[in-house]
């Protein structure tokens, strides 16, 4: 399976599922908003990009594609994850939150249905690209997949989307055409149990407000969210789907926000401590460092949170803040910094800081490599 992982060490994982005919990229305006927070991975299905398709002989269905996630998170020792699947995705999400909700800590169905379509229409669509390929039905699939304001206003997107349709394989587009076919969860879906939230475009002309809301009403644990789009409204809206993303998964509250990358860069231990001794006198200061330092700054997406482990190092060492340094080295690992990285800016400061600023970063450095086992 091909697949492609972001972000740093310490961040939990949030797995996007593609819609039928796409590839990864579908998710790339996304994922700059969304590395604050997480590790992206995402992957293509069986018989999409560069994916091999199903087996010769084998039933494509989406029981079929949902082991692949579980299978890829085994390869990856993945014990829990978060889920976003747009469309087939979706079908994917529903099917991992019935048969493997310990593996999923909340999930996202997004612009899916409980039943996509019926036998005729997924029939008839095999047929007519078996027989006239992929450039049959692909103007078609981009009015469906995008608002009208979208496509005069995006004609570059657009034609990468259209490109990557097009280069979809017929017989692995085929069948993942017959496993949403078979796919009904209809009957299943209270049993699924994760915490889910269901999102859809109030254009979407594939799969609708009704269905979205047929969904929510089933989940014991589900809420809805409309987005001014069609089907591929990740694509259409990358940054407005990003926030509702980290709404769920995070918190809606700078705070929560920042208390999340503050977690995942500083350690839990760390936090967990520091939390510990919040009382009167510092209670104001311990939540302005977490509403203002990791809430504000840490998620721009603007910088890596690895290359913002570097210059915080250097800043450090400049200006002399022995204990704040000790705690960005440590910090640094989780944010994937290797001991090379930090000797190479213990030594760029050593030549704008001076030599006594860097000799006592050089051995504050070592402290903590000896702590961590870093040696």
């Amino acid at each position: 399976m091909n697949y492609k992982i972001q972000g740093t060490p310490n961040s939990p994982v949030l797995i996007f599922s593609n819609s039928l005919g796409s590839e990864m990229m579908m998710w790339d305006e996304l994922v700059p908003y969304l590395l604050p927070y997480f590790r992206v991975l995402r992957y293509d299905n069986r018989g999409h990009g560069e994916s091999e398709g199903f087996l010769s002989g084998s039933d494509s269905t989406i029981e079929q594609l949902g082991n692949d996630v579980v299978e890829l998170m085994n390869e990856l020792n993945l014990e829990t994850a978060c889920f976003c699947g747009l469309s087939m995705g979706g079908l994917i999400g529903q099917w991992l939150g019935i048969n493997h909700p310990n593996r999923f800590k909340k999930i996202v169905l997004s612009n899916t249905g409980a039943k996509i379509g019926n036998d005729e229409r997924w029939n008839d669509r095999i047929e007519t690209i078996s027989k006239n390929g992929m450039g049959a039905i692909v103007n078609d699939t981009m009015e469906r997949w995008f608002t009208e304001i979208f496509r005069i206003n995006n004609p570059e997107r657009v034609a990468e989307t259209k490109a990557m349709f097009l280069r979809s394989d017929i017989e692995g587009y085929s069948n993942c055409c017959k496993a949403i076919r078979d796919a009904d969860f209809r009957e299943n879906l209270s049993n699924l149990r994760v915490e889910t939230l269901v999102i859809t475009g109030d254009e979407d002309p594939v799969t609708n407000v009704e269905q979205a809301e047929y969904i929510v009403s089933m989940v014991p644990n589900a809420v809805l969210k409309l987005l001014p789009a069609r089907h591929l409204s990740a694509t259409e809206l990358p940054k407005e789907y990003a926030k509702v993303l980290i709404d769920f998964f995070v918190g809606d509250t700078v705070f929560e926000k920042g208390m999340h990358v503050r977690r995942s860069v500083l350690g839990e231990e760390h936090v967990n401590k520091a939390n510990a001794k919040i009382n009167e006198f510092n209670g104001d200061f311990q939540n302005f460092i977490s509403h203002y330092a990791w809430g504000e700054i840490w998620t721009r997406p603007g910088l890596s949170k690895h290359n913002r482990s570097l210059i915080t190092i250097a800043m450090l060492i400049a200006l002399n803040r022995g204990a704040e340094l000790k705690m960005h080295i440590k910090a640094a690992f989780n944010n994937g910094v290797s001991k090379d990285e930090i000797k190479e800016v213990i030594m760029q400061s050593a030549l704008y800081c001076g030599l006594p600023a860097a000799n006592e970063a050089i051995q504050t450095a070592e402290e903590v490599f000896r702590e961590l086992g870093k040696n």
